[in-house]
């Protein structure tokens, strides 16, 4: 079977087109795609019961979806935890922020936002979010360990936390004395 002069040119702009295609799949800048934290102020409320963040002590989250421009913001990072890890989660993530416990005032949180994946996490401390019982949020390891040496707790890693430490049922699904 003889190819038509045409085959050439036509093998070489699929090959070109299917290099700029894999070029195109490869791994991503996070950083330069990362969308820019969104500063809380006196009207911003939690996506998921309507809280004025401001009006609340610890650390707060937000989560960047590709479908939408604004980001949903948390009260507490037990409650992004819980959403986020929740096996029907599909809808997708740019970037998720909390708060550097390190730096921000824990009575009036403001600023001081990090990469969620990439901060420590101070699970079981005695210290108190909107919510109660919270993960403190670092985005140092020493000031994690700082904080549950003075508070109590365990240091974990983003990956280190679970769908069990986040649940929103206010311990009502384990009280025995119902």
């Amino acid at each position: 079977m003889k190819s038509s002069p045409l085959a050439p040119c036509t093998r070489l702009l699929l090959t070109a087109a299917a290099a700029t295609l894999l070029a195109a799949c490869g791994p991503a800048d996070h950083k330069a795609q990362a969308p820019v934290v969104v500063e809380i102020d006196r009207s911003t409320v939690c996506a998921l019961d309507g809280m004025l963040l401001a009006d609340y002590p610890g650390p707060k989250a937000q989560i960047h979806y590709q479908d939408k421009a604004e980001p949903e913001f948390f009260c507490d990072t037990v409650e992004m935890f819980s959403l986020y890890l929740k096996p029907e989660q599909v809808r997708g993530v740019r970037a998720l922020y909390v708060q550097d416990m390190g730096k921000a005032e824990w009575d009036n949180p403001r600023g001081h936002w990090v990469d969620a994946r990439s901060a420590w996490y101070v699970h079981g401390s005695s210290r108190k979010g909107s919510m109660g019982p919270t993960i403190a949020s670092f985005g140092s390891e020493a000031d994690a360990q700082k904080f549950a040496g003075e508070y109590g707790g365990k240091v974990y890693r983003f990956e280190g936390i679970t769908a069990d430490m986040v649940v929103l049922d206010g311990g009502a699904l384990h009280d025995q004395r119902m």
